[in-house]
């Protein structure tokens, strides 16, 4: 009997942790239906200062927390905290510092502004996922990127991580949202990127750090797309098509017998099945 196929979920929000939004509540039914299928999944988001962590039974797991990531000349502890969704036999791992998600607000201030250090802030999440995936010593077949602050996984999966055993033939999914595509990163944002593996002309669309080039970023080194909302701006739709990526079109989330969980479902089959032609 095979093995069965692994799903890694990256998610931005995954209700209840947050409240409820059309990113929140795939991020909490989406993975449950997947594993229900019969496929293994693992589920990351950030552990951002809004997070209840008494009420939602937080823990940071000692074996995965411990280490260090130097971002901007900065070394910044990586913490690992995990909870349970016990009505679907779901475990989620969050991605925790103290400089980066301890603040009551998500990506704006109070004044209802980006935060500045977004950009880093996704830069830390999305190496912290790939690093305590691999003290996980857990293979994916599917890495799925759900939120604009899991757009850098694709990046660093496919440069940084290419010849890493844990994520070598892993097939990165992106659903694409048109969240923040409006909003702008650091200037300096394409400095702060690189690491081994990583050269300043693999991240030239961040050339202008913005939204919209940073979607255009996973784009590129996705394998697929799916659309998660109907607002994608038309220049990320262009360069989609430029790619010539398998594309999954928008399915209503709250379309009767959860139809989308289905279709996700068939859509990472066939991409794993071309892969094995």
């Amino acid at each position: 009997m095979k093995d069965p196929k692994r799903v890694l979920f990256v998610n931005s929000e995954i209700y209840p942790y947050l409240p409820e939004t059309t990113i929140s509540i795939v991020g909490r039914y989406l993975p449950q239906g997947i594993q229900e299928s019969g496929k293994e999944i693992r589920t990351f988001m950030p552990r951002y200062g809004c997070v209840n962590e008494r009420r939602n039974q937080l823990h940071e797991v000692i074996r995965l927390s411990g280490m260090n990531m130097v971002i901007n000349d900065i070394d910044r502890p990586l913490v690992i905290k995990v909870a349970s969704i016990s009505s679907a036999r779901m475990q989620v791992y969050f991605i925790d510092n103290d400089d980066y998600f301890h603040r009551k607000t998500i990506y704006e201030d109070s004044d209802g502004t980006f935060m500045e250090d977004n950009d880093e802030r996704a830069i830390f999440f999305a190496r912290g996922i790939l690093e305590t995936v691999k003290k996980l010593r857990w293979k994916p077949d599917i890495v799925h990127c759900s939120g604009w602050i899991s757009q850098l996984v694709p990046l660093y999966l496919k440069k940084a991580y290419k010849n890493d055993p844990i994520f070598s033939d892993s097939k990165v999914v992106l659903s694409l949202y048109g969240e923040y595509q409006e909003c702008d990163f650091a200037a300096d944002m394409k400095s702060k990127i690189p690491v081994t593996g990583i050269k300043a002309k693999d991240i030239e669309l961040l050339k202008t750090p913005n939204g919209i080039n940073l979607a255009k970023l996973a784009v590129q080194y996705a394998d697929a797309v799916i659309m998660g909302s109907e607002n994608i701006s038309p220049e990320i739709v262009e360069y989609i098509g430029s790619r010539k990526l398998p594309v999954l079109d928008f399915t209503p989330i709250d379309h009767p017998d959860g139809t989308y969980i289905q279709k996700y479902n068939e859509f990472y089959d066939k991409l794993l099945d071309q892969d094995a032609l």
